[in-house]
């Protein structure tokens, strides 16, 4: 599977011009699937959802003139047949994976089984914007924030601080946003010091590319590797 792993989606040209590139044509002849999912669980949360997909939010994704977007809702996945969802997974050129909750994300990737589906998407393009992007690696590093918004004694607190795995690296996004004191570069260097795997710190103009396994950072703004 080829990944875009974003903190704020397709925010500059040359994470734009990246996109074209893993989709192999332009974005007007591909399609593309936007999950939602992860935002629910915050206030606001529908809204929120609506404003992505219909290309009002901040970060830049359902409103780049895609050939076709259809909605993948995984809270809605382990209700319908699989014949009836994994074909337009698999048809899409492009998976967009909205953020959010990371805790909440992944324990829906995992129910509605698209997260074993995933590594067998070799020519799909995964899109991801901030929890979007956390969700693939093995560590969330917004574990300790997710459970503030899931149900008390729930069993997505199990694990929380882990992820999917399908990268052999981790991500810190919104690198010195204003907004999230918990994004400086000492708090996510101290963070770092305790994964065992890479972490790259990502502001919202950065994005990583992975093709096969091997990552590439694409950058218009600031980031920086911390290497267990």
């Amino acid at each position: 599977m080829k990944l875009l792993l974003t903190s704020a989606g397709i925010s500059n040209q040359s994470i734009s011009d990246t996109l074209v590139e893993l989709l192999g044509k332009p974005i007007a002849e591909s399609s593309a699937l936007i999950v939602p999912t992860a935002v629910y669980p915050f206030p606001g949360g529908a809204g929120s959802a609506w404003r992505a997909i219909s290309g009002n939010a901040r970060s830049p994704l359902c409103e780049l003139g895609w050939k076709s977007l259809g909605v993948l809702e995984l809270t809605a996945l382990p209700t319908i047949r699989e014949e009836n969802w994994v074909p337009a997974v698999r048809d899409a050129d492009a998976l967009l994976v909205w953020g959010g909750d990371v805790l909440y994300l992944c324990h829906w990737m995992r129910q509605s089984g698209l997260a074993d589906l995933l590594p067998s998407l070799s020519e799909t393009v995964y899109v991801g914007v901030s929890a979007g992007s956390i969700a693939v690696t093995p560590y969330n590093c917004d574990a300790e924030f997710d459970l503030e918004f899931v149900p008390t004694g729930s069993d997505m607190a199990q694990g929380a601080d882990r992820a999917l795995g399908l990268v052999d690296f981790t991500l810190y996004p919104h690198l010195d946003d204003a907004d999230m004191p918990d994004t400086s570069l000492a708090n996510i260097e101290k963070w770092a010091a305790e994964i065992p795997v890479p972490t790259y710190a990502i502001d919202d103009d950065t994005a990583i590319k992975v093709i096969d396994g091997t990552a590439e950072v694409v950058s218009e703004g600031h980031w920086k590797l911390f290497n267990p």
